[in-house]
């Protein structure tokens, strides 16, 4: 990577890893110098240290990150809990802007409380049917049946995408811990640190659009608000070629 393109970090959601972004890093970067770092207690991140997990230390993990590389304010972008993540460390003065996908914390105490519970009840279920999980994965139907709550399009991934991400999923040892308290909500900015976007995906599934939006414009009046067609919960998967251009025009905008 070359020292002279301004850095980008890409955030992941939620029992994914920085694999996540393998589709779109190389969309990127030709404009920047592309970061794909995992998260604290998912695979490939740090091990936790102290129990139990909320955001709060995820967030903290992710900013000595930013410490340990010399990356002061570089540009963020996430997507569901990494969205949260780069909000929080833009409100930190540690973002030159952000843009993020269907990000958590924008949400009610209710649905923060229903999303916690649908992740663990999909890992516990995931864990139970590990011993048959490749059988089932090789039937394109069975595959856009069980990652119905990330994607539209699941018969389109291949049989090896489809076990990476449910091994990533699998391999998350803070399922359990993070998301259960009532402080873990992106509260309001106004005015905005830097430059922020907020992207959904119109047929999200486990941030529906109809609830996150007002609470969205809510807290966050001054972002730029914009809503992908026709996609499901995550972005990454159906359409990296829309998420690579969505950052770069938040990235490449004139100051």
């Amino acid at each position: 990577m070359s020292s002279e393109l301004p850095p980008l970090v890409l955030l992941h959601g939620g029992t994914w890893s920085g694999d996540q972004w393998r589709d779109i890093a190389p969309l990127l970067s030709a404009h920047h110098d592309v970061y794909t770092p995992s998260a604290l207690g998912h695979r490939g991140g740090p091990v936790v240290q102290r129990r139990p997990v909320t955001i709060w230390d995820v967030i903290d993990e992710s900013e000595r990150y930013l410490d340990e590389r010399g990356l002061d304010r570089p540009h963020l972008a996430g997507h569901s809990m990494g969205g949260f993540m780069a909000l929080e460390l833009a409100r930190r003065g540690r973002a030159a802007s952000v843009c993020v996908f269907s990000p958590g914390g924008l949400w009610s105490d209710d649905l923060r409380a229903q999303v916690a519970k649908r992740v663990r009840r999909q890992i516990a279920v995931g864990r139970l049917m590990r011993p048959v999980t490749r059988l089932l994965m090789k039937s394109p139907g069975m595959r856009q049946r069980s990652l119905t709550d990330l994607t539209l399009h699941g018969d389109r991934l291949s049989y090896k995408r489809a076990i990476e991400i449910n091994e990533a999923s699998l391999a998350c040892t803070i399922t359990n811990e993070f998301f259960n308290n009532p402080d873990e909500n992106v509260a309001p900015m106004d005015p905005l640190p830097c430059p922020i976007t907020i992207a959904w995906a119109e047929k999200d599934r486990i941030l529906p659009l109809e609830l996150c939006e007002p609470i969205a414009r809510d807290r966050l009046p001054r972002a730029t608000f914009t809503i992908l067609p026709g996609l499901g919960h995550t972005p990454t998967i159906d359409d990296p070629e829309l998420v690579a251009s969505t950052i770069l025009a938040v990235t490449c905008a004139p100051l």
